[in-house]
């Protein structure tokens, strides 16, 4: 809390808000509140539902342009305010909540579509539009951004840009970073920038990639050009059944060696594969890994890619073909995992332990985790799935499922209980090769894994912290910032 809500102070600036904005635009309504002290991370969910205080922030700010975010910053420059980024609130790792009380800068009123360039194949838009309407915009004009992510419906295309976000078909067209061609933020301390206006080149660092994956601590993104792509002529799908999950991950690993460019790759574990696959897909699948694959494009093509793909699946690692049905209810139902009845909720206690390997380590990396939560938490379930693929890799989502009688009534027992899983997998998965996270970004729940990463390195993304926001005042507390 800046200063109590009946001082002098408080409408000080409450009334700089206004001038900026607008009385309409500036909300201290505590329901207003409230609704910017939740998103998808399990700890404030779990509060609610138990009873306890959850952070709020002092101010909701609702900009519309670029400038009026640049003033936001300056007065909250001037009076050492926090201001938090908010995009569409569906962040499963706390870095929208503001901790520390101050503003939250609601960028959903920043939704302008600016269209497609069909010369260049971009398109422009500012970040708070959520990403299916920038999406279904595209498709009007015969084009798609191929960023489709499960929660495509509900997220900001800034917030996708703030934690590296990646989409259902990233295999072939890569996660959002792969996309952008440039950017405008908002520094810190108000002033307005561009970065370079294609993103390969010779001109000293890339900009643009400083502040991508930044969440909100350097700055405020608040227009974007990225790349889009022709509608493909065909998509298809296939699915297979392996005896177990070290052969279809060689498999996958083969598929992705050999050039094909897939535009999908999903892999589950034995575990995955009997209970969640069987039951959202409604496949009859009582043992093996379940792997499904796709390529789009020109019609032919796809063809002879999907040819030379099942030579390797059925010749070289003797996959059960499934048939393209197999292949077609997973892209059905590719965002059912995500919806009632299929999604782990409150009062479950669940997390989604992503990270990313190369293909020499991410065994390893599944193997250490799986380990480390069966032998440590007797209790909680372990089921895993491979989502995203690389030349070089692939990312693991792996989850941990505590059922409602597994965990502690007392809620400060239960986040120590959740915070123990996280502390155990993730340093895991680091010792292993891994990563910290891979798509969904590090915000508070994973910043203090952030020096374990980083080791000598983590200084300089201090000093760059620092440099760029000299008051801390851009969404402290996250990225272990």
């Amino acid at each position: 809390m800046i200063a109590e809500r009946s001082s002098y102070m408080y409408e000080m600036i409450h009334t700089e808000l206004i001038d900026a904005l607008g009385a309409e635009f500036v909300n201290v309504r505590d329901v207003d509140r409230f609704g910017h002290s939740v998103d998808y991370y399990w700890i404030p969910e779990m509060w609610h539902d138990r009873g306890m205080e959850t952070p709020k922030p002092d101010f909701v700010c609702h900009p519309s342009t670029t400038e009026e975010v640049a003033k936001v910053m300056k007065i909250a420059n001037q009076y050492r305010i926090p201001v938090v980024p908010w995009g569409g609130g569906s962040g499963s790792q706390g870095g929208a909540l503001p901790v520390y009380g101050g503003i939250i800068m609601d960028m959903k009123r920043m939704n302008k579509y600016y269209g497609v360039d069909k010369e260049s194949m971009t398109v422009s838009c500012q970040t708070g539009i959520i990403a299916q309407h920038l999406e279904w915009n595209c498709n009007k004009e015969g084009f798609s951004t191929m960023h489709l992510p499960a929660s495509i419906s509900c997220a900001t295309i800034g917030g996708f840009l703030a934690h590296r976000g990646t989409g259902v078909l990233s295999t072939k067209y890569g996660k959002i970073e792969d996309m952008v061609m440039s950017l405008e933020v908002v520094t810190p301390t108000g002033e307005i920038i561009r970065t370079l206006p294609v993103p390969r080149h010779a001109s000293g660092p890339d900009l643009t990639m400083l502040f991508v994956g930044s969440e909100g601590t350097l700055g405020i993104i608040t227009e974007v050009t990225l790349k889009v792509h022709p509608q493909p002529e065909k998509r298809e799908f296939r699915a297979y059944i392996f005896k177990d999950f070290h052969t279809a991950m060689s498999a996958g690993a083969e598929l992705m060696r050999s050039r094909l460019q897939p535009c999908a790759i999903r892999l589950y574990d034995e575990t995955e594969t009997k209970t969640h696959v069987r039951k959202v897909f409604g496949m009859d699948l009582d043992q093996g890994a379940y792997l499904v694959f796709g390529f789009d494009g020109y019609s032919d093509i796809v063809d002879c890619q999907m040819r030379y793909a099942r030579e390797i699946m059925e010749k070289k690692y003797n996959g059960q073909d499934l048939g393209s049905k197999g292949g077609d209810l997973w892209w059905e139902n590719k965002y059912k995992f995500f919806y009632p009845p299929y999604i782990f909720h409150v009062p479950q206690a669940y997390g989604t332990l992503d990270t990313v390997a190369t293909f020499s380590n991410i065994e390893n990396v599944y193997h250490a985790m799986k380990k480390v939560v069966n032998e440590n938490f007797p209790k909680a379930r372990f089921i895993g799935h491979f989502s995203h693929w690389y030349e070089w890799g692939c990312m693991l989502y792996a989850r941990f499922i505590f059922e409602k009688e597994d965990v502690p009534e007392d809620p400060r027992e239960a986040v120590a209980l959740y915070n123990r899983v996280w502390d155990l997998a993730i340093k895991a998965a680091i010792d292993n090769g891994g990563v910290i996270n891979e798509h969904h970004g590090v915000g508070l729940k994973l910043g203090r894994f952030m020096k374990y990463l980083y080791g000598p390195a983590m200084p300089v993304l201090e000093k760059i912290k620092k440099e760029l926001d000299p008051n801390h005042i851009m969404n402290p507390g996250k990225m272990g910032l």
